[in-house]
This record gives C-alpha cells, structure tokens and sequence, in this order.
C-alpha cells in the first residue's frame, strides 16, 4: 500500500519500522545514493535508554520524550538551514510519529512493513546491536501502523534492498 504526499520531493525522509525491519541499512543507502546526511535514531538516546534496552527492559513513553525531541530537533534544523537528511527512527505509535513528523508536510514518512517471522529471523542474525531479540515482540506489540492520514509511503520488506531504494527514490520523486 502506497499513498501519495501531496507535496513535492520532501527535504526530509523518516524510515520507520520494527527492529530489524532495515531501517538502517535503506537509510544508509538513500544516503549515499542521494548525497544527503544520515543519522540512526539510535545515535539520540540518552546513556539510560540505551542501558534499558541492553538489560532486555522495554523504554517506556516516559523514556522516549527526551529521545524523539532529539529527533525533532535535528529534523528542524535541517528544515531551517534548507537542508535535506534522512533519520531511521522505528517510531512504532502515533503519537511518536506526530512528535517528528507532524506538521512538516516536507518530510516524508517510509514504513518498512515485514511479517514477526522475516524480522525475528533478521534480529536473530544480527551481530553488536544493543536491542535482544527478547524485545522484538514488544516492538510488534506497540505497533501502530501508520494511517492514510499519516501519508507514509509502505515497503514490503521482502523485496531486496537495492528494489527497495529505487522503489523510495521514485515514489518520493527523490531522483
């Protein structure tokens, strides 16, 4: 499923999902391929967060208000200076969704949507990241899918990432 933005290319993408979803390696790869900044919304937890998440614990909302106001942040300062960049950040409920991309019809949101089964196989193969597998059905279990009145652009996982790219870069008009 695809819907459309109503604007044109946006300065910034947001690539949302799960754990495991390959949120990092599309953004690394629109990055490179676009010429843009990258950041991974991992680079904006604070130390407790990430200690919370290596111990198996699951954040709390509480938890993430200071990591998403990065976010924002740094969204924001990119939308000020003319910039463009793209931010992985699984943003799994709405209300995170609405704190960095709400109201910025410039940045685009990509969901990579893929079956418990596909992402519990990829979390598993993972090497030096500090989310376990244990947390992958939290993850599934906060989900909220992002609705048509969110505007995302959805992403089978399945498809190879090379298919994936292209298939970003030509539906948000990005090349």
């Amino acid at each position: 499923m695809v819907v459309a933005r109503d604007a044109g290319p946006p300065a910034v993408v947001v690539v949302m999902g799960v754990a495991s979803s390959g949120k990092t390696s599309l953004g690394e790869r629109l990055a490179e391929r676009l010429g843009w900044p990258f950041r991974d919304a991992d680079t904006f937890h604070p130390p407790a967060n990430v200690a919370k998440m290596s111990a198996g614990i699951p954040l709390t909302d509480e938890d993430r208000k200071p990591w998403l106001a990065a976010i924002a942040a740094w969204i924001d300062g990119l939308r000020a200076s003319g910039g463009n960049g793209i931010v992985t950040c699984s943003a799994l409920k709405k209300a995170y969704r609405d704190v960095i991309v709400g109201g910025r019809p410039d940045v685009a949101l990509v969901y990579l949507r893929g079956s418990r089964e596909l992402i519990g196989q990829r979390m598993a193969a993972r090497q030096h990241h500090f989310m376990p597998p244990s947390l992958l059905d939290s993850q599934f279990a906060t989900l909220e899918e992002p609705g048509a009145d969110e505007k995302p652009l959805v992403v089978q996982v399945e498809a190879s990432k090379e298919a994936i790219v292209e298939q970003v870069v030509r539906k948000l008009r990005l090349g």
